[in-house]
């Protein structure tokens, strides 16, 4: 099957879930909040639970460091990304996702802060005093007036490690810190490879390489372990009852319908066809992907596509096969305006075709640092393609809020994409 074949029956899969369950009668926005609710329970659950993995293969690379040890738990945390990426849409809207997200998934990182890099990473920064700070290699850390006791590496002190010295570069948790701890840098620029950090990072005694290994391990467990505890937080909110259906059930009807289009069309526009795909494309950085240890970008940028269609079409697969479905938004533009339900399925159909060309080239030609590179003229327009169908589809998303007669909804922006100019600045 082609990749546009491929895409438009996707969405098109997606999109029926729901249709179905509203077919005999008008759709309710009250019936499409549940099902977006239900929808978020089940994929911060399944994020939780693939984070579970992660963590009982990190516990058996600190217990026994070995190459395959090493494997697994770099197979496990690539493993563990999509469910998380594809609950992204529930940002922007959700204040309490929103206000979380940088404990789980902050980048880029300074990885100076966490542990040994490159000689040619610098020792300072005008920016950020913790730069080179190397918590792995220092029992006391002392910059910009602050001291900081590491001598007992746990959740709390990464915590207090996060942001430190109000600095967004200093992500001491989450995804990234744990893949920068099992990758190490990559060195390659745009070159192909990723992280090549050696296992015997954690071998304790005389094996031990780049010293520190038994504070490497702790530092590597406390991280997951904090990163399975916050994930399995955020799953309890979305639950009958949780925190984050109280706050969207007091919005009202079209306070939350306002909600879903608000995660929809931020994710779309600003987040990801700009901070994270415009802006790495503009200044040809390799630090400006984000996966950039693993060079796992490409799954990542798919599987937040994936997301939205997931939430615009009231259906998610869980890692068990299992459905959650109901009435959706697409049920209720289809019954408002079906001439703009075609146009959106038909946009998010072109969106899923360019995420999925450039993770069918990740696969066979060149990773996403090597295609946002500068001269790549083909690697380039593939990532740009990305971009212009997630500003189209956005464009869509706002003919949503008047089909259906909301409240004006204001989508996050990007200078990489609304002044980029700015940006070479």
């Amino acid at each position: 099957m082609s990749e546009n074949r491929w895409a438009a029956a996707l969405v098109a899969g997606i999109m029926t879930a729901g249709m179905a369950a509203g077919a005999a009668a008008a759709t309710t926005k009250e019936a499409v909040l549940k099902t977006y609710a239900d929808i978020a329970e089940a994929t911060f659950g399944d994020a939780a639970t693939a984070a579970k993995a992660l963590d009982a293969a990190v516990a058996k690379l600190i217990a026994a460091p070995s190459a395959e040890t090493l494997a697994a738990a770099r197979a496990a945390w690539i493993a563990a990304r999509p469910p998380y990426l594809q609950s992204e849409v529930f940002r922007f809207g959700n204040a309490i996702v929103d206000g979380w997200e940088g404990k789980v998934n902050a980048w880029p990182l300074d990885e100076g802060l966490i542990d040994y890099v490159a000689e040619n990473y610098g020792t300072e920064s005008d920016e950020n005093p913790f730069y080179a700070a190397d918590v792995i290699a220092n029992t006391r850390l002392k910059a910009g007036g602050e001291t900081i006791d590491a001598t007992k590496i746990d959740a709390e002190l990464l915590e207090k490690l996060q942001e430190v010295g109000g600095v967004e570069a200093n992500v001491a948790t989450g995804y990234h810190a744990v893949e920068f701890l099992l990758w190490g840098q990559d060195l390659n620029g745009t070159g192909p490879g990723a992280g090549d950090r050696p296992f015997t990072d954690y071998v304790q005694g005389s094996g031990c390489t780049h010293g520190n290994c038994d504070r490497r391990a702790a530092y590597l467990k406390a991280a997951t372990d904090l990163l399975l505890s916050d994930l399995s937080w955020m799953a309890e909110q979305w639950k009958p009852g949780g925190e984050a259906r109280k706050e969207l059930d007091a919005k009202g009807a079209d306070g939350g319908i306002v909600t879903i289009l608000t995660g929809l069309g931020s994710l779309s526009y600003g987040e990801l066809a700009g901070e994270r795909t415009k802006l790495g494309l503009l200044l040809h950085d390799p630090e400006e992907e984000q996966d950039c240890f693993s060079d796992n970008t490409h799954n990542s940028h798919y599987n937040d596509v994936i997301g939205m269609a997931n939430v615009y079409g009231g259906s998610y697969t869980r890692l068990d096969g299992k459905k959650v479905s109901g009435p959706s938004l697409a049920d209720l533009v289809a019954e408002a305006d079906p001439k703009l339900s075609d146009e959106v399925k038909a946009k998010l159909a072109a969106t899923v075709v360019a995420a999925t060309a450039i993770k069918q080239r990740a696969k066979t030609k060149e990773h996403y640092d090597q295609m946002i590179a500068a001269g790549n003229a083909e690697g380039n327009a593939v990532i740009q393609k990305l971009v212009d169908t997630l500003t189209d589809q956005t464009r869509s998303f706002e003919r949503i809020i008047a089909a259906l007669k909301l409240a004006p909804v204001k989508f996050e922006g990007s200078d990489s994409l609304d002044n980029p100019s700015a940006v070479a600045q």
